[in-house]
């Protein structure tokens, strides 16, 4: 009984965090979005990862981590976009 319980904590400390993450980003890019009226701008990503790193940065209680993060994801989601805007591919397409 008690190892369920803690294997049930230990996924819940493990997975609850990307969960929050990921709805940080949506929320952040969504709102960015509709404040600035550009609903495609790249600039919506990075403000929605930003956000997500600075969520980081507060659950470590670390405000370097927060910053690296912010600059990190922010960047990573900025570049997504432009990637998927202007079809950028990393690898070929799949070989069937």
């Amino acid at each position: 009984m008690v190892a369920s319980n803690c294997a049930t904590l230990t996924c819940a400390s493990v997975c609850v965090v990307p969960a929050t993450m990921g709805a940080i980003f949506g929320l952040a890019t969504c709102l960015s979005a509709h404040a600035r009226e550009t609903p495609d701008d790249p600039l919506n990503y990075f403000v929605g990862g930003c956000a997500s790193g600075i969520f980081l940065g507060a659950r470590t209680h670390n405000a370097m981590t927060g910053t690296s993060a912010c600059l990190a994801l922010g960047t990573l989601g900025f570049f997504s976009k432009v990637a998927k805007m202007e079809g950028w591919r990393i690898t070929g397409p799949p070989k069937l």
